[in-house]
């Protein structure tokens, strides 16, 4: 006798120590990154491009005031507010979340969320006003740091688990 497919969608494993794997991750992802900038500000020069990989990657100092592509430089105190949102919901859906590949999502983008707000009230030229250290050079296109990998992989991340339809929590009855 055969045994026929199932079709019945897989059933998720749940753990109440979810919220520590986001945090965790955050913590990790703050750490790489502000450890990173550290290193870009006291080594490199600002402006000088210097190729990892001919013109396709390479590492090159700026301070940007705006979003990515320095979009809105002129306001820089709009993306802390932003940011300071972001780092509040976050927090909020970490405490919330039951799913281990959720709880890696929300520690991207919650890891990225924090490190940016922190550039933004720590950073010169103002609290509230500080410019993103920059240092990852992709093409001519786009310099970014370790917080926007994050940030990347996580909104990558949220994609795929949502088309997949894994649920943050258990449903009631669950």
């Amino acid at each position: 006798m055969e045994q026929q497919a199932t079709t019945a969608p897989r059933r998720q494993r749940w753990t109440r120590g979810a919220p520590w794997i986001a945090f965790g991750l955050a913590v990790v992802v703050l750490a790489v990154d502000q450890l990173s900038k550290l290193w870009a500000t006291t080594n490199l020069r600002e402006g000088v491009r210097l190729p990892l990989l001919g013109d396709a990657l390479g590492i090159k100092l700026i301070y940007n005031p705006g979003a990515a592509f320095s979009i809105g430089a002129g306001a820089t105190w709009i993306f802390t507010i932003v940011a300071a949102g972001a780092v509040v919901a976050g927090t909020w859906y970490a405490w919330q979340v039951r799913s281990r590949p959720w709880a890696a999502c929300i520690g991207l983008l919650l890891g990225g969320a924090v490190t940016h707000l922190l550039d933004r009230l720590l950073r010169a030229p103002s609290f509230g006003q500080g410019h993103v250290v920059d240092f990852i050079a992709y093409f001519d296109w786009f310099i970014g740091n370790v917080a926007d990998i994050a940030l990347f992989g996580g909104g990558v991340l949220l994609v795929l688990l949502s088309w997949l339809g894994l649920t943050l929590r258990p449903e009631p009855g669950e």
